[in-house]
């Protein structure tokens, strides 16, 4: 079990959604919490919100100058969890290029922006920890997701390669993977969504892989073995399966 009380953690994407249930979880814990995202009124409702200490930083992660000013008004922090994301359901028959290049530039270039920022002090220090939210639907390319699944598995990526970089070091990297979570974004699809998690268990499963030293969990378990194990299945049967 991690000692949380006192830790001062950055969470970005916090406003919404899961990462607005997972701030809940670590207030209780006892988490300094510092919160970021694009909307400061739904910032501002969520610190009211929370048992714990907390404060607000509003930032543009699209926005390189914004991600800098941010990270300078946020400081000296002990972790940082990367939650932002946006999503459209959409295929490739149906090429909406602002939209996908968003969710490019929300979820992968947005973390990468923010990590920028976090990963040279805690490499300084040799002391942090980092954690960045994927997907399930990050394992294979998928029917229907055009930019978020490509976006997800670059994220996906990105925490492998940093984990590699930075075991045996004191700096942790963990991932998490989860499947349907139910928020305004789900709320777009018109698909069957099976297994579909309220925010506040996700964020439970989320904070309870926190606790551990174990780099990544997907979830829900059972379904996610669908995902993980398509990346063993030969193209023909992956195609036949999810296409």
């Amino acid at each position: 079990m991690r000692d949380w009380t006192g830790k001062r953690y950055w969470l970005v994407g916090a406003s919404e959604g899961l990462g607005r249930a997972l701030a809940h979880h670590m207030s209780r814990a006892g988490v300094d919490l510092v919160l970021s995202a694009r909307n400061e009124d739904r910032l501002q409702d969520l610190v009211a919100e929370l048992p714990g200490r907390a404060s607000y930083v509003p930032i543009d992660i699209s926005n390189t100058a914004s991600v800098k000013a941010a990270a300078e008004e946020v400081g000296e922090i002990d972790g940082f969890v990367f939650l932002a994301g946006v999503y459209w359901p959409q295929s490739a028959r149906e090429w909406d290029a602002d939209q996908v290049e968003a969710m490019f530039d929300i979820n992968l270039t947005g973390a990468a922006r923010c990590l920028g920022q976090v990963v040279p002090q805690f490499v300084a220090r040799d002391r942090g920890h980092i954690v960045l939210t994927g997907s399930l639907s990050a394992f294979r390319g998928l029917p229907g997701a055009i930019g978020y699944s490509a976006s997800k598995a670059g994220m996906m990526s990105l925490a492998q390669s940093m984990y590699l970089d930075l075991r045996n070091t004191g700096v942790e990297v963990q991932s998490v993977n989860p499947g349907f979570i139910k928020t305004r974004l789900t709320d777009k699809n018109t698909i069957s969504m099976p297994f579909i998690m309220e925010p506040d268990d996700a964020a439970a499963v989320m904070f309870e892989h926190m606790n551990t030293d174990q780099f990544q969990r997907s979830f829900p378990w059972a379904f996610s073995l669908l995902f993980r194990g398509s990346v063993f299945l030969p193209n023909w049967l992956y195609v036949r399966l999810f296409g």
